[in-house]
């Protein structure tokens, strides 16, 4: 598996469907060690693990849900097995499967909400497991004060990087809080431990306050090192 390195428009409404969308109850786990999915954001990936080539055809002809979580500490040692995982992930609708020749293929998945991983199920060469989905919450918006000071704080942070322009379009006013909070939490370096920390929040706000608090960490590491992992 590779992840895409192009980033996906953070204006893209990911809204855009043409008919209510039915999340399965179960569905596959695609459990990875270094990326963390975030609701209203898309994930680009390179297929070719054989577990996972078929994978991507069941998904495509079931339920065309992915979970996508963490590996916890130490799957190095059981990799081709199943570790342990986060319960905590992320459901992506595969919006794109472009298949190649030798059984390989590229996809897009779309991300809808977080959801609780509840029970695993290993007959098939990949995971799976039932999962309740656990939704954004009642929080559309964030308080002004709130994305104020995540702008104030994010501005700080990328002139210190010299990235300002990179992140020029976030910067709009017409970028939805929900995008906003998750796309930075998304593509920001920060380590998969503290993405996981981002996406384990209860709600928008907690993010967006856990967000400001790791991009101010980020800010005052004088060494370069990162992290809360």
């Amino acid at each position: 598996m590779q992840i895409g390195h192009e980033r996906e428009q953070p204006h893209r409404d990911p809204h855009e469907q043409q008919a209510p969308f039915q999340i399965p109850e179960r569905m596959p786990v695609f459990a990875l060690p270094n990326v963390v999915f975030f609701p209203r954001t898309y994930l680009p990936l390179h297929i070719f693990e054989p577990r996972y080539r078929q994978m991507v055809v069941d998904a495509s002809a079931g339920g065309q849900c992915i979970t996508m979580a963490l590996l916890k500490e130490g799957w190095e040692e059981d990799y081709y097995g199943n570790p342990p995982i986060y319960s905590i992930g992320c459901i992506g609708r595969l919006v794109s499967v472009q298949p190649m020749a030798d059984g390989r293929s590229n996809i897009l998945l779309q991300a809808l909400e977080r959801c609780e991983i509840r029970q695993e199920y290993f007959e098939k060469p990949y995971r799976e497991a039932t999962v309740s989905v656990l939704g954004s919450g009642v929080e559309p918006t964030l308080a002004p004060e709130v994305r104020q000071a995540l702008m104030a704080v994010l501005e700080q942070y990328l002139r210190a990087r010299e990235e300002a322009a990179t992140w020029e379009s976030m910067f709009r006013n017409d970028v939805s809080d929900e995008i906003l909070v998750n796309t930075l939490s998304t593509y920001l370096e920060c380590t998969p431990l503290e993405k996981q920390f981002l996406l384990e929040a209860e709600g928008l706000h907690q993010r967006a306050r856990r967000l400001n608090d790791l991009i101010q960490f980020m800010i005052h590491d004088q060494h370069g090192a990162k992290g809360w992992g």
